[in-house]
């Protein structure tokens, strides 16, 4: 059985220690392999760039050679040993929700980044061992086995369940249906225990009451509240690791709700792409990139009902879910990627460049796209059947053919499943929103407007965005709107130091002309830009027309 001991000396250098134990190995070498990339970001990350002063012995303490084959595997020469020690050290520096952090104050482990393992031991139980201070308690997904150990029936799942351990860890719980919910937050929350279990169990119960049940006995809410701004959330087998900040915000409804929003959206990872996974993934191959096309199920869908699952559980009020969907529209309108590549081509480059903005109107957001997307397929199945139907049968439909199996999925099986439960063919949904650059607009006028709601045209507040296509942050050019007077006279990265003679400020004049000062890769510049006849920058929001209609009750259970 592989059996992890992890301890560490000094905190505040971030260094992790490792002492990995192997036995029943046979043959005259045994391979060693660490991740590159971590479920939940599909992006090659390279975890083994952290791990140093690596070193192989044999159950006595003598001295094993080894070479490296690749970046990420090892091959150790076992010289007739079955058992095998291998210490190395993991630089545990990096607070974010998917990678490893150690202090003076808590040691959050993610084991995907750091714990090596011999391929074919993947499906062997696990044992886990931290050395940590008597009064730090541990929070994690995983079965305890003693004070400070935990067991994993295999690596897989080892991997899929990080650890908190700290003195200091606040822990709130509740209970749905007889599946207990755990929330451990490291850092301060200012809301009360009854407020937080108000909120999460509400959310809770619809997400179970939609899934008709739970794929786990129990799940783990696990929350670094950080004294920086953050945003971050992964999903696990049965927990997630939530970075949010500035901690001292979260008294205010604004961040407390961006809390409640990813947690919503973790949760119901449970189900959607945890367990729910599309075929290319199934199971993880952790050396290499695991392509696929699904991206906007696995994130669009699950970003579309993060939201929604607030807004019928009453966490959300009608105003505030309005105001999350006007935010989709805005990053949709705003992106130029939509008229140049797919949502379906946009998954499968996540492993390009998908967690970066890429150069200008590459592609899209998977997250973003797929959850308008998963919106436009829900609404036209609701409008035909009066909400008698919904997306709802089409992820119930899923997890009964591919998830509950673990079976996986692709594309062709998740349009299957879209067709069965519309009852007609949806090739023209399919082309034209999942493989296609068309426009979403009609399709979003017609359905949101069906709904009770309006979808109108809004101007850009700012003169500089409505009149000359350009977008500052403080006084740099980060965006430039096709076919504006700006795309002719400016560039990306651009500095404006002057407007008309007078130093740039927070406003902008609004006048038909302006003369810029700017500094361009360290050369100064003047230029005059003139007002066109069109408007940039503009967006689509919906609103509430009047009282809500049948269908929007039935759609957002008012």
């Amino acid at each position: 059985m592989p059996n992890y001991k992890i301890s560490y000396t000094k905190p505040l250098t971030h260094f992790l220690k490792f002492s990995f134990e192997l036995d029943s190995l046979n043959g005259d070498s045994a391979v060693l392999e660490l991740p590159v990339w971590r479920p939940g970001r599909y992006e090659i990350q390279n975890f083994p760039k952290r791990i140093r002063n690596l070193k192989v012995t044999d159950a006595s303490g003598e001295t094993l050679s080894y070479q490296k084959l690749t970046k990420s595997r090892w091959l150790v020469s076992l010289e007739g040993n079955s058992s095998i020690v291998v210490t190395y050290e993991y630089y545990a520096g990096l607070m974010d929700a998917g990678n490893s952090w150690l202090d003076d104050e808590q040691v959050y482990v993610n084991p995907v980044n750091c714990c090596l393992y011999c391929p074919e031991q993947m499906y062997n139980e696990v044992h886990l061992e931290f050395d940590l201070p008597e009064n730090y308690r541990i929070a994690s997904g995983l079965q305890p086995d003693g004070e400070h150990g935990l067991k994993a029936k295999s690596y897989f799942q080892l991997v899929d369940s990080p650890v908190f351990a700290s003195a200091g860890l606040r822990t709130v719980k509740y209970e749905v249906d007889g599946i207990e919910f755990y929330v451990h937050i490291q850092g301060n929350v200012p809301q009360s225990d009854e407020i937080l279990i108000k909120d999460f169990e509400g959310f809770t119960v619809k997400q179970l009451e939609v899934m008709n049940g739970f794929p786990a006995k129990h799940y783990h809410f696990l929350i670094q509240s950080l004294p920086y701004k953050a945003y971050h959330g992964v999903e696990h087998w049965n927990s997630t690791v939530i970075c949010l900040g500035p901690s001292s915000n979260l008294g205010e409804r604004e961040l407390y709700k961006e809390l409640l929003g990813v947690s919503s959206h973790e949760l119901f990872h449970t189900w959607n792409v945890i367990r729910l996974r599309p075929k290319e993934m199934t199971p993880y191959d952790f050396q290499g990139e695991n392509y696929h096309q699904t991206g906007f199920v696995t994130e669009g869908v699950t970003t579309y009902y993060g939201d929604l699952f607030l807004m019928r559980s009453g966490v959300f009020s009608l105003e505030e879910y309005l105001s999350e969907l006007n935010k989709l529209l805005k990053r949709h309108f705003e992106n130029e990627g939509r008229k140049h590549y797919s949502v379906a081509d946009s998954s499968f480059d996540l492993w390009l460049d998908g967690y970066e903005p890429g150069i200008p109107g590459r592609k899209v957001s998977i997250y973003n796209e797929g959850a308008l997307a998963a919106l436009i397929l829900d609404l036209s199945i609701r409008l035909k059947f009066d909400n008698e139907k919904s997306l709802d049968d089409v992820m119930r439909l899923m997890w009964q053919r591919h998830g509950e199996d673990l079976s996986g999925y692709n594309l062709e099986d998740y349009r299957q499943a879209a067709e069965d439960v519309f009852g007609d063919d949806l090739s023209l949904y399919f082309e034209e929103v999942i493989h296609g650059v068309n426009s979403l607009d009609n399709y979003l006028k017609r359905l949101l407007e069906s709904f009770g709601l309006s979808f109108g045209l809004a101007a850009a507040e700012k003169p500089e965005e409505r009149l000359f296509g350009l977008r500052l942050n403080e006084g740099k050019v980060v965006m430039i709107a096709p076919d504006s007077p700006a795309e002719e006279m400016l560039s990306l990265g651009d500095m404006i130091e002057s407007v008309n003679g007078v130093a740039l400020s927070e406003q902008f004049p609004d006048v038909q002309t302006v003369t810029l000062k700017l500094n361009r890769m360290g050369v100064s510049k003047e230029i005059r830009l003139d007002a066109g006849d069109a408007s940039f920058f503009n967006i689509y929001r919906v609103d509430l027309k009047s009282e809500p209609n049948g269908l929007l009750k039935g759609w957002l259970e008012l």
